[in-house]
């Protein structure tokens, strides 16, 4: 059991051990952490690239393997990844030494937010396309921002910056901190200003039901200043819900004519999307690379931020036209023979709902090939099975991955691609389920033709297929 008085920074920080320094948001803490002056050593269950690479580059070489031995350095400081369980062998070792320590959300909270205004976007969808569009606006309208990023922002070729401007955008994740903090991560974010894209139930690893999120949600809220501002999606009715005893200004966002800032009107043309928004009885126009109603929704919740921020509307206009969009968020991995395709995040049926609507709305005229791999804790459970079956609408054709079961879930609890496949073709689908991603490589390679577009749908590297469909594509050139 770790010390509670030793959740601490303490005053005097040379060196700082990461524990799980390979997870994405870690290697980045731990660059950011070296580039501001620090010492730094880390340990993983395994190094490798790309995170090693990366990490090599910053001249940190973490240990492969959790042992004792990692801390006999004794470090002033070690923090915790979020992968890091009780019963891990330096986690044990901590509990055994007085060495004061930290969540990953307390250190970015202690050594990055407290001098700078925290610009927070939460919600259960869209919060990494957002983050990164809020970052991007900001940078090119001159403001030198800072972030931390769930997800690769194209334009800086990374998930994370050291500005020199006043605003740190983070993104705010409701999933727990650590073994020892079940609390949501963005509890510890310090926000000022926050944008809340909806609320949904997810994570059910973590939460039992949709009310344990809202009540995340709630002190999530409440931890906004008098002066501060929640940009919040008020056509969401757990949004609603959630915002409506804020301490501070809350501004909406949305279609509903309730709302602070909407879009009136939309259209779409190939890769571009047009918007006219009504804010106050002016009416503005502004266009986004980034396809479907979701991401102008997301593009008008930066709007609105940015506005209040002081930037006047061209520049943020500009800013929103010149996105470049985010690594494995609608980010087309290439295209062979005019078949492209196309790497998405997407996992939640909502999610995968809006996603497909969205590539389809903006390609109306190519058949649309959905692969879809359940590989998050909740999707592979049976606790969304018929919430999917509503969600591939927009896709023509559906290739579903079998998942991998869950240890600690009972069989009768798991999701199962099959019996999706089954209930999509009783609406007039064409879908399918295959055991391995090799079966599911052979299918394409003898469907796909000239002009079709696959979409492939997975929170993780998914057996790599997006290269291997691609070099299977130029084989046939």
């Amino acid at each position: 059991m770790l010390d509670p008085q030793q959740n601490r920074r303490p005053q005097h920080v040379e060196t700082i051990h990461l524990m799980g320094i390979c997870g994405t948001g870690m290697a980045a803490l731990a660059g950011m952490l070296k580039n501001a002056g620090y010492t730094i050593t880390g340990s993983d269950a395994t190094v490798y690239p790309p995170m090693s690479d990366f990490l090599y580059k910053q001249g940190i070489f973490p240990a492969s393997g959790y042992q004792a031995e990692n801390l006999d350095h004794q470090p002033d400081l070690v923090i915790v990844g979020n992968v890091i369980r009780k019963d891990n062998p330096e986690a044990q070792a901590l509990s055994r030494r007085a060495i004061a320590y930290l969540s990953f959300p307390q250190a970015l909270a202690e050594f990055f937010l407290q001098h700078r205004q925290s610009l927070v976007v939460a919600g259960t969808h869209g919060k990494t396309t957002t983050c990164s569009l809020l970052a991007s606006t900001l940078h090119h309208a001159g403001c030198d921002p800072s972030f931390m990023i769930g997800g690769i922002v194209q334009q800086f070729e990374s998930n994370n910056r050291l500005g020199d401007g006043p605003h740190f955008v983070v993104e705010g994740d409701e999933y727990d901190t650590a073994f020892f903090d079940k609390e949501s991560k963005f509890l510890h974010y310090q926000p000022h200003t926050a944008i809340i894209t909806s609320i949904e139930f997810d994570h059910a690893d973590i939460f039992t039901d949709l009310d344990q999120i809202k009540r995340s949600f709630r002190k999530f809220v409440r931890l906004l200043p008098p002066d501060g501002l929640i940009v919040a999606h008020l056509d969401d009715a757990n949004v609603r819900e959630v915002v409506a005893e804020a301490p501070c200004r809350v501004e909406g966002y949305g279609l509903g004519i309730d709302n602070d800032w909407r879009i009136v009107d939309s259209k779409t043309k190939g890769e571009e999307s047009t918007y006219e928004i009504e804010h106050r009885r002016q009416k503005y126009l502004f266009s986004s690379p980034l396809s479907g109603m979701h991401n102008g929704l997301n593009s008008l919740a930066v709007v609105a931020v940015l506005h209040n921020q002081g930037l006047d509307f061209d520049s943020i206009a500009t800013g929103v036209c010149a996105f470049k969009g985010v690594k494995r968020r609608q980010e087309v991995r290439g295209t062979v023979n005019e078949i492209t395709v196309i790497d998405d995040f997407a996992h939640h049926p909502t999610a995968v709902r809006k996603t497909l609507d969205g590539l389809k709305k903006a390609n109306p005229e190519k058949r649309l090939v959905a692969v879809f791999e359940p590989r998050t804790n909740s999707s592979r459970r049976s606790i969304f099975q018929d919430q999917y079956a509503r969600a591939f609408n927009g896709a023509d054709v559906i290739l579903l991955r079998d998942p991998i079961p869950l240890d600690n879930v009972a069989a009768e609890d798991h999701f199962s691609s099959e019996k999706l496949a089954d209930s999509l073709r009783q609406t007039n689908k064409n879908a399918r389920s295959f055991s391995s991603t090799e079966d599911i490589l052979d299918y394409l390679d003898d469907i796909l033709h000239r002009g079709d577009m696959v979409a492939i749908l997975s929170n993780g590297g998914f057996d790599n297929i997006h290269e291997r469909l691609l070099a299977i594509l130029k084989h046939q050139q």
